[in-house]
């Protein structure tokens, strides 16, 4: 019988499972609500109905586990700002207990990164930087071959520097963090601040905050939405300088982006390779490939997951 490990991907939305095997193939997978406003207890419950029957008669050695503000070291998620469920939730024992399997977690853009080393367009690479344009916004280095985890487990979280020490409040507890600027939920604020400086029309307009998404932004932008094209150069700006103050710190040679939002394609890259270019330090001009992830159509973080379950499980 073949082994499996399960790859779960938790985010500020939604939980996303796959069983895989050691060659990436994932055999069964499904998606459930994370109910992260809720207590945690709501969210074991909802991942044992749905993921026991999807293990049961199979050979599964492990649990590989992303999600955010993990700290890899002691399994446990510590103040997420997505996901409030209390601010240090042992988040590896729990999930132990609900499987009796051995666990192994990471940050959900870190298990994205290790899917698309393995499975991806990094295949090959040593130095890269992976994205994740969700809910919130997440960042996952790779340095000669190896995750950056840094003195205290959280090196890395891009999603949580300053654009503006005046600007938005995030979930975090700061202001104006990138994340609230470059997210699922940071372009439709922005979205909301176009239509207050223009006075264009557009079908936006006639849809609610809470109901809005970034797929709606997305196809009004492809329909040429003034306010949704404006509301992505805008995000694409803010990103793209960001990015070029990340090149700075460990020099990849590319950097992936994953998430829905990567769906809007050219209306996010353009601008934002034109401003990471604009504000890259000479020496790196031209040097990085922005680049939509090569497992868009699969889930990297889930296949990450995974692989971190096979990495530090499978000898096992």
């Amino acid at each position: 019988m073949a082994d499996f490990v399960l790859g779960i991907d938790i985010g500020g939305t939604y939980t996303k499972y796959g069983l895989v095997d050691k060659k990436g193939k994932v055999v069964d997978e499904g998606t459930f609500n994370t109910h992260a406003k809720e207590k945690i207890e709501i969210f074991l419950k909802e991942l044992k109905k749905n993921i026991s029957p999807v293990v049961e008669g199979k050979s599964v050695i492990g649990v590989g586990v992303g999600a955010p503000n993990v700290n890899h070291f002691d399994g446990t998620i510590k103040q997420a700002a997505n996901i409030q469920w209390g601010d240090d939730v042992p988040l590896k024992k729990l999930i132990q207990q609900v499987f009796d399997l051995p666990t192994a977690l990471t940050n959900d853009a870190n298990a994205a990164a290790l899917g698309e080393m393995k499975y991806g367009g990094a295949q090959g690479m040593k130095n890269f930087v992976v994205f994740t344009l969700g809910t919130g916004l997440g960042s996952g280095f790779v340095v000669n071959g190896e995750l950056v985890y840094g003195n205290s487990g959280f090196a890395g979280e891009i999603g949580h520097v300053s654009v503006n020490p005046d600007g938005r409040f995030c979930g975090c507890g700061r202001r104006g963090c990138l994340e609230t600027y470059v997210s699922a939920t940071g372009i439709k604020k922005t979205v909301f601040k176009m239509m207050a400086d223009y006075a264009r029309p557009s079908v936006l307009r006639d849809v609610s905050y809470n109901d809005m998404t970034a797929e709606m932004i997305t196809n009004a932008a492809r329909e040429h939405d003034y306010i949704a094209i404006k509301a992505f150069e805008y995000t694409g700006q803010i990103f793209g300088q960001k990015l070029a103050d990340t090149v700075v710190h460990t020099s990849p040679e590319a950097i992936f982006l994953f998430g829905g939002l990567v769906n809007a394609g050219d209306y996010l890259l353009d601008p934002a390779v034109y401003y990471m270019e604009k504000f890259m330090f000479k020496p790196f001009k031209k040097s990085v490939k922005l680049l939509p992830s090569a497992l868009m159509d699969k889930n990297a973080a889930v296949l990450g997951a995974a692989a971190l379950a096979w990495d530090e499980l499978g000898d096992k």
